[in-house]
């Protein structure tokens, strides 16, 4: 991929307003067009410069699909349909994989991912006619394996709310991942579905340090807080799990088995983690902020990652892209392994019920159970 150069929103030295992962509106791999800094003569580099920066606000931008169900074909991952309510996220974090996901959008996978929000509003309407479909028959489902469903505009738009109330209704089971404690206003739908195995939910804590999440993931919940989600869904009757990803070298990989603990701790009883992948534009994003807020530590966390992705910076290949491979990541999975057997993580399935899944009936004429 041709690497763009960082555009004049901020100088390469500055670092990202509160609440943003990233300043740089980088150029997608398909831009037809490139963009830098050029002095007219009249001073207006130094005048930006000396501007006040006033941080971008988020934009909403309301889309109407045609479909709501993705299929996946990877092995690497165990379900088999997925649906994500929103393209790009507010949480902002630097490391997301679906960041070049905007490039198909004509957006930046930078600045744009975080900042320009596509909402689905109607993903309920779709998912029913989906499901309604004589041809259809239940498969493993998640919901939010791309961009959190729990993202702060989902208090507003409650698109997510929407698609879990049709599956509900369908008693169609599913898992779902997020890094927001907004899980907890759907627990009057999510617990009684637990009681039938219907779902299962995943939180990802990347670390304990406040420090750390709040430059690496700036508008997701604290550390704590996520911590205190466990526990309420643990509470009340739903199968919980933590996911410690992406693990960082050097950056939070040495927290990997306090993360666990205090999981296991709060409630959760299973475990899973995935190295940091750096797929297309990711790569340059990831380095530049690894330069910005760790400029000492830089050199070796990319060095430890090539070491385990083949000497590359990234490996898309089935079977070792969430892993990697070699002797850090065989260590990395042996101290997830012992460490889950230790707090007992792990020692049960959440096995989830198909059987019950019943096609929906006309809109607002279901009944939950």
């Amino acid at each position: 991929m041709r690497h763009a150069r960082r555009i004049d929103i901020l100088s390469a030295e500055a670092l990202a307003p509160k609440g943003r992962g990233t300043t740089w509106a980088l150029e997608h791999r398909f831009s037809a067009q490139h963009a830098e800094p050029w002095d007219d003569g009249w001073g207006t580099l130094d005048q930006q410069a000396s501007e006040e920066i006033v941080p971008p606000r988020t934009q909403i931008i309301e889309e109407r699909v045609k479909s709501i169900l993705s299929g996946n074909d990877s092995p690497d991952i165990a379900f088999d349909l997925s649906i994500n309510p929103y393209r790009g996220c507010e949480h902002g974090c630097i490391y997301c994989f679906a960041r070049p996901t905007h490039s198909y959008l004509n957006l930046s996978p930078g600045l744009d991912f975080e900042t320009r929000i596509v909402a689905k509003v109607n993903a309920a309407e779709r998912l029913r006619e989906a499901l309604s479909g004589r041809a259809y028959e239940p498969l493993m489902l998640n919901l939010g394996s791309a961009t959190d469903a729990y993202q702060p505009v989902e208090r507003r738009l409650r698109i997510t709310r929407a698609v879990i109330e049709v599956l509900a209704e369908c008693r169609h089971a599913f898992s779902l991942v997020t890094k927001s404690s907004g899980v907890e206003r759907d627990l009057d739908l999510l617990a009684p579905m637990a009681q039938q195995r219907l779902v299962a939910v995943y939180v990802s804590v990347t670390t304990l340090d406040a420090a750390l999440a709040r430059v690496l993931e700036p508008r997701a919940a604290s550390p704590q807080r996520r911590l205190r989600t466990i526990r309420a869904l643990a509470d009340a009757g739903v199968p919980v799990g933590v996911s410690v990803s992406p693990v960082i070298p050097f950056i939070n990989e040495p927290e990997l088995e306090r993360v666990l603990e205090a999981a296991a701790e709060a409630g959760a009883t299973r475990a899973f983690s995935i190295v940091l992948r750096l797929p297309w534009e990711v790569n340059p994003l990831f380095q530049d902020w690894l330069a910005r807020h760790y400029p000492l530590r830089a050199e070796r966390v990319m060095a430890r990652l090539r070491e385990m992705r083949g000497g590359r910076d990234n490996d898309a290949r089935f079977g070792s892209r969430m892993t990697g491979e070699g002797v850090w990541a065989r260590l990395l999975r042996q101290r997830l392994h012992k460490a889950c057997a230790r707090l007992g993580l792990n020692r049960t399935r959440h096995e989830l019920d198909l059987t019950r899944f019943r096609r929906p009936g006309a809109a607002g004429q279901g009944e939950l159970f």
